[in-house]
């Protein structure tokens, strides 16, 4: 497939943990960071994470000291882990990939999202 797929997404107490795949062709992996958007019901798209080829990341204030956000580079596979959920975490989470120019993703490429919900 050309686009990434993502998986991990469930239904989870406040307080619990869910860890987000997402898996794409080495083709489109290997050459792009990658970043984890979420959209809440009524609310506009947010980056969430990036990561660059090298490692580096980046996070959304709100997230910082809750996800983390890694890559496998052998597997073409990136993860976000999430830690601490609260109920404003609730959202359909995707993975894009794409080069970072200035900072801000560029995406090139997105998954189908995966829902995240998390009850009080």
């Amino acid at each position: 497939q050309v686009q990434p797929v993502e998986s991990g997404g469930g239904l989870v107490q406040a307080g619990g943990s869910l860890r987000l795949s997402c898996a794409a062709s080495r083709l489109i992996f290997s050459i792009n960071p990658m970043g984890w958007y979420r959209q809440a019901p009524g609310k506009q798209r947010e980056l969430v994470a990036t990561i660059t080829r090298g490692g580096s990341t980046n996070y959304v204030d709100s997230v910082k000291d809750r996800f983390t956000i890694s890559r496998d580079n052998a597997k073409n596979t990136g993860y976000l882990q999430m830690n601490m959920l609260t109920p404003e975490d609730t959202a359909v989470y995707y993975c894009a990939l794409g080069p970072l120019r200035s900072g801000l993703l560029e995406p090139n490429y997105w998954g189908q999202g995966t829902q995240v919900t998390v009850s009080s």
